[in-house]
């Protein structure tokens, strides 16, 4: 009798601990995302960085407002992840630096010139989303920015940076009507500075 007490314990015990694990799998994995999901999610990313593009203008633009500029700069931090960091080079130094976005954007916006234009084209995914080991999915999108900045005496620097714009994605839920819902955030990481070369266009 103790024989078949031991037995059923022991399968008990298998079927108990299988089921914990099944559960914790199934909580711990993220469902892959589908392929129209992952298309929008792409727009998304790109879209993100098209209005990046128009804030980061807009910033470096000395005819918008101080007051304009701070407003644009607190949108432009929400595309960001918290730790991320943007490359700033140039021509006249081999040395690129590195700045949190918030300094980055008010270091453009103070910047010693009497007009600054700046504009981001080519803007294309050139490494597609992959999952990660922590469960995020990374991409990579590069840019072309032009940049032509004008001093009081007429003197004009101009120059055009490839930079390559990391992209997380991840699962993320939120409550709404007492409901757990799950959704793909899409958030920028750093901006690393590819290349900088001279700028002949007009």
């Amino acid at each position: 009798m103790k024989r078949y007490t031991s037995f059923f314990l022991l399968i008990f015990t298998l079927l108990f601990t299988s089921q914990v694990w099944a559960q914790e799998t199934e909580l711990n994995e993220e469902p892959p995302i589908p392929p129209a999901r992952k298309a929008a999610i792409d727009s998304l990313a790109m879209e993100k960085v098209r209005d990046l593009s128009k804030y980061i203008s807009k910033v470096g633009n000395k005819q918008t407002s101080f007051s304009e500029a701070n407003r644009v700069i607190e949108r432009a931090l929400e595309l960001f992840m918290d730790d991320a960091q943007i490359g700033v080079s140039s021509l006249n130094r081999e040395k690129i630096q590195y700045y949190t976005v918030r300094k980055y954007l008010e270091h453009l916006n103070r910047l010693n010139y009497q007009k600054v234009e700046i504009e981001w084209f080519d803007i294309q995914y050139i490494s597609d989303l992959e999952k990660q080991p922590d469960g995020r999915y990374v991409g990579v999108i590069t840019i072309y920015q032009s940049f032509k900045g004008t001093t009081k005496d007429g003197m004009v620097y101009k120059d055009i940076t490839k930079k390559d714009i990391t992209v997380y994605v991840e699962r993320k839920q939120t409550q709404i009507g007492g409901r757990t819902i799950g959704f793909w955030d899409v958030l920028l990481g750093d901006i690393r500075v590819a290349e900088t070369s001279k700028n002949n266009r007009g």
